[in-house]
């Protein structure tokens, strides 16, 4: 008994060393293939995210001898789900708040990497020159994404238009939150990247910056531009498995690089930037 027992114990250990041994291989085989690895698929939506990573990110990244593939999306929903099943490596069009909700809510086990400039948000108008211009059952369209959604309205909020409930979360606002609301403004929760044609339809649309510009609308034109706050600038976002991979690095790098502030600085004027732009 005393030999089969040792026995045992003997083929229990090696089998864990085989184990061990064929984990091991396995992961220097990843970090090979990640060392190696300089084909790259990028996604982004249309407008200005898409046009950043073209004009200022490819170019960097094609100079460290990768070949780099941007795929442009029209929502902000496909993005995240292409990157976590692997169509994607790596995307850039969200801010960290509507990303740590889609990613607890989807369960995704995606990371932010660095982030990067964002198109700031803005109320735009066909019929009214400011916002206090704004009439008694005026309506207003703005992005039914929860974490937009709540931007939005803070930011008619700040114009002293409405008042929101006291203690509520602002990064949670909807239109139940709202206490007074003096000149019954209608609210028109729609899919971002719809409102810039919801603008024949109502008084006001707030428009994310990216899907503004996509439109032909310039920022200029905006009868109130958000003051964006560091949450709700744009993030790269990658797989968590990849964070460290030495493509990744080099992507976060070039988010961080002079070449990229210059391009920033004389294509994207006005776009709110990280501290690390400045």
């Amino acid at each position: 008994m005393k030999n089969i027992h040792r026995r045992s114990i003997l083929l229990a250990a090696a089998c864990a060393a085989a184990i061990t041994s064929a984990s091991l291989g396995l992961t220097g085989q990843a970090l090979a293939q990640d060392a190696s690895k300089k084909q790259l698929i990028i996604g982004g939506t249309a407008g200005s995210n898409i046009d950043q990573l073209q004009a200022g990110i490819v170019p960097l990244l094609q100079k460290k001898g990768y070949k780099v593939k941007l795929v442009e999306f029209n929502d902000y929903v496909q993005p995240n789900l292409a990157l976590a099943d692997g169509s994607l490596d790596a995307n850039f069009f969200q801010h960290e708040v509507y990303f740590n909700q889609f990613k607890g809510d989807r369960k995704l086990d995606l990371v932010a990497l660095t982030q990067g400039p964002i198109a700031p948000m803005g109320v735009y108008s066909k019929t009214r020159k400011t916002l206090a211009d704004a009439k008694s059952g005026d309506r207003i369209a703005l992005p039914n994404d929860p974490s937009n959604l709540a931007r939005a309205l803070l930011l008619v909020q700040q114009a002293g238009l409405i008042q929101l409930k006291a203690n509520v979360n602002p990064l949670r606002v909807s239109e139940l939150d709202v206490a007074q609301n003096p000149r019954k403004l209608k609210f028109v929760p729609l899919e971002a990247a719809q409102l810039p044609r919801s603008l024949d339809d109502v008084q006001f649309a707030i428009i994310n910056g990216n899907f503004a510009i996509s439109s032909g609308l310039k920022l200029q034109d905006a009868v109130v531009l958000e003051k964006t706050p560091d949450h709700y600038l744009n993030i790269v976002a990658v797989k968590t498995r990849d964070q460290q991979a030495p493509w990744a690095k080099d992507l976060a790098q070039a988010f961080h690089s002079t070449e990229f502030k210059s391009v920033v600085d004389t294509k994207f004027a006005g776009y709110a930037k990280p501290q690390f732009l400045q």
